[in-house]
């Protein structure tokens, strides 16, 4: 009879040692190897380990962020709920998403634009550091480029790791050629859970 393994930490301390078996000889640096790992135990999927890519000192300027009570802002509840609300809490910090408020919703249809579009503008407005994570809508990394250059915003980072196939691919570029401290998977792949994987990566370096 097949000994299975039940325990939630036995289960993920195992997927890791899979994970870093599988992986063999390819090494990263030691800031994004977690990072990586977690997508990849998220996804199941290895691409991600030349898929996702990393400006200069993202990590490390996250880090400082998120210990400074950054606000996390996600373009879907999907992520929203993916994320480890009581470790930001604890440092003082918040995970938001506004694609469901009645405002953003109007504003969207009244000037023929995404929800995801209207939602960044809308968290452009808060105060404090902030870290968005993309995970579904290419048209929010549209539009957080467009405020960028507009220097109406000035993130800690932006993760931009949308799915899909209709502007996924170019919101990615457009965003890694921005000049803003990003986290991105290159090509179609990515997704809400993706996108939470990497905000939890990024906080289990600091608490869990």
């Amino acid at each position: 009879m097949t000994n299975f393994i039940t325990k939630p930490e036995d289960i993920e301390k195992r997927s890791f040692e899979i994970i870093t078996a599988e992986l063999g000889a390819r090494v990263f640096p030691e800031e994004r190897a977690d990072i990586i790992k977690r997508v990849i135990h998220t996804t199941a999927d290895f691409d991600y380990a030349k898929n996702l890519v990393f400006s200069e000192n993202a990590v490390g300027n996250a880090l400082t962020a998120i210990k400074r009570g950054a606000r996390i802002v996600t373009d879907t509840n999907m992520a929203f709920s993916g994320i480890n609300k009581k470790i930001i809490s604890s440092l003082g910090g918040e995970v938001l998403c506004f694609m469901a408020d009645e405002d953003v919703a109007e504003q969207a249809k009244k000037r023929g634009i995404t929800r995801a579009a209207v939602s960044v503008e809308k968290a452009a407005a808060l105060e404090g550091e902030l870290i968005y994570a993309v995970g579904n809508a290419p048209t929010a990394l549209l539009r957080l480029c467009e405020l960028y250059k507009e220097n109406k915003i000035s993130p800690a980072l932006v993760i931009g790791v949308p799915v899909g196939f209709v502007n996924v691919v170019e919101a990615k570029e457009m965003l890694i050629n921005s000049g803003m401290p990003y986290i991105a998977a290159r090509g179609r792949k990515g997704g809400s859970n993706v996108a939470a994987a990497i905000v939890n990566a990024l906080i289990y370096k600091i608490k869990r």
